[in-house]
């Protein structure tokens, strides 16, 4: 292992702070090899940082949107200057594949920096028409002018998921500042350590000393102290819908503002008109894109009865060529998930659609990489002849697990009944986060994705617009964030009144 800082410490005011509690080792998932330690805050820790960051608001927040803007820019840099060792980091924490680490963590981070260093700079005020008001108990007849202004919230506490530690705390960080707010961050305790070289580059960018904070630990009361604090005016949380009802019970207690991107079980409804090549490259994604650790992946799958057996054989052939290995070889595509009780979790789950009656087309074991058997990896499984009331179609299981639902075809009677079954299969689950429609009739795919209860839709396509609002339905979450919405979220809006 080449990546071992020494015992990494806390950022709190713009200082080095060792940590009250000690340090927590952090784990390659692939080699299970100590990459480094990670700090234990107390909870008296959390609540110094945002202290810390309610001083520094008062200031930051009456910067100039070009003084932001300049900051963010030079922080994206130094990023990119140190992208390599970043990547490599980011890899041993995570077990991502060498492409993954550097081209969607750490890239998209120095990305979304540069995003909203231009974004400091949009327009915070809108104009609004005019209103005539007739004389009455409030006045003399006047005009009114109005503008609707957006404010900073205040002090906001970034809680980042583990499956993308620079990317996922680049999309909170980069806008909250942007709109002139201070943060704490509390990255996951799995991999914070990536976080922390973050907040070196912002250092080193000129951030002053309180606006960005971070304290991390395994301990749940730094978490609930860093959420709770009565320093802090929103929470913006990544991660399991389980963890993001407690915090949101916090956050009603004072009524917090929230963002919440919580957890998702993406459908794909696969039509009989559609490219099968399109679909299975893109359900694929589940497979191979950070082991199916992503909550935007297509992992119920709904499939129109003609092309249900040619689905699932074009999906085998695709498992068969994914390579499952160590994500540092060349060729690797599925790397190991992140920990032993995660891996533990997802085959507790594949064993439970054995027993539900779901097929197991392929996958499921325990696979031996390099002949160490080390690292927590699980083969890319793909379950068959699924019902909607299978767990393994109504819960999030995280990991490269497809379900396969299938559903019957139009009735001679109603052209659009296949439509109506499809629909009624892909909204029957407690989330809603992104669902995505497989069909040549592109009218049709569009009709269906209107009528999902889904916060986005991908057409023959699981790619994302990084202008797109990005949220969910149902459990899936709270609020819009990416492009300008996350400048919204991370703002209140002010209106201001005045006679014309």
């Amino acid at each position: 292992m080449s990546v071992r800082p020494g015992p990494q410490r806390l950022f709190i005011g713009g200082a080095w702070v060792e940590p009250d509690h000690g340090h927590h080792e952090v784990v390659d998932p692939a080699s299970e090899e100590v990459v480094g330690l990670a700090p234990e805050a107390s909870r008296e820790q959390a609540y110094a940082a945002a202290a810390a960051a309610r001083e520094a608001f008062a200031s930051w927040s009456r910067t100039t949107p070009e003084e932001r803007s300049a900051l963010l820019a030079r922080a994206a840099s130094v990023m990119r200057r140190d992208s390599e060792a970043h990547a490599r980091l980011a890899q041993a924490e995570t077990g991502a594949t060498t492409a993954t680490a550097r081209g969607m963590q750490v890239a998209v981070a120095v990305a979304r920096f540069e995003r909203y260093a231009k974004g400091a700079l949009e327009p915070l005020e809108q104009a609004l028409p005019p209103q005539i008001n007739p004389a009455g108990p409030m006045g003399k007849a006047a005009v009114l002018g109005a503008l609707a202004v957006r404010q900073p919230v205040g002090v906001v506490t970034c809680v980042t998921s583990y499956n993308n530690p620079w990317a996922n705390a680049a999309g909170k960080v980069a806008p909250a500042l942007a709109m002139g707010n201070t943060v704490v961050v509390k990255p996951a305790p799995q991999d914070p350590l990536s976080v922390y070289r973050m907040a070196v580059a912002l250092e080193e960018a000129g951030i002053p000393p309180g606006v960005v904070n971070v304290v991390s630990g395994t301990d749940v009361a730094v978490g609930e102290a860093a959420v709770g604090s009565p320093d802090v005016d929103m929470v913006s949380f990544t991660g399991s819908t389980a963890v993001g009802q407690r915090i949101g019970e916090v956050c009603g207690r004072t009524l917090k503002r929230q963002l919440m991107e919580l957890g998702g079980k993406g459908a794909a409804i696969v039509f009989d008109d559609a490219d099968l090549d399109a679909a299975v490259a893109g359900i694929g994604t589940t497979f191979s894109f950070y082991s199916g650790q992503i909550c935007t992946a297509p992992t119920r799958v709904i499939a129109q009865r003609p092309v249900y057996e040619r689905l699932l054989a074009e999906l085998t052939a695709y498992i068969g060529h994914l390579r499952v290995g160590d994500p540092r070889e060349h060729g690797t595509v599925v790397g190991p998930l992140i920990s032993a009780a995660h891996r533990e979790r997802v085959e507790s789950y594949v064993e439970s659609g054995r027993k539900e009656g779901a097929r197991v087309v392929t996958g499921g074991e325990r696979p031996t990489v390099s002949g160490s058997g080390r690292g927590f990896y699980v083969a890319p499984t793909l379950l068959a002849d699924c019902t909607s009331d299978m767990r393994v179609v109504r819960e999030e299981i995280f990991g490269p697990v497809v379900a396969v639902v299938p559903f019957d075809g139009d009735d001679p009677k109603d052209p659009r009944s296949a439509e109506e079954a499809a629909l009624a299969l892909a909204d029957d689950s407690d989330y809603g986060l992104i669902d995505y429609v497989y069909s040549g009739d592109v009218a049709r795919a569009f009709r269906v994705a209107r009528r999902l209860r889904a916060g986005g839709v991908g057409v023959n396509t699981v790619g994302r617009n990084m202008e797109a609002p990005f949220g969910g339905f149902k459990r899936s979450g709270v609020g819009r964030d990416v492009g300008s919405y996350a400048l919204h979220a991370y703002s209140e809006t002010q209106a201001i009144v005045w006679p014309g």
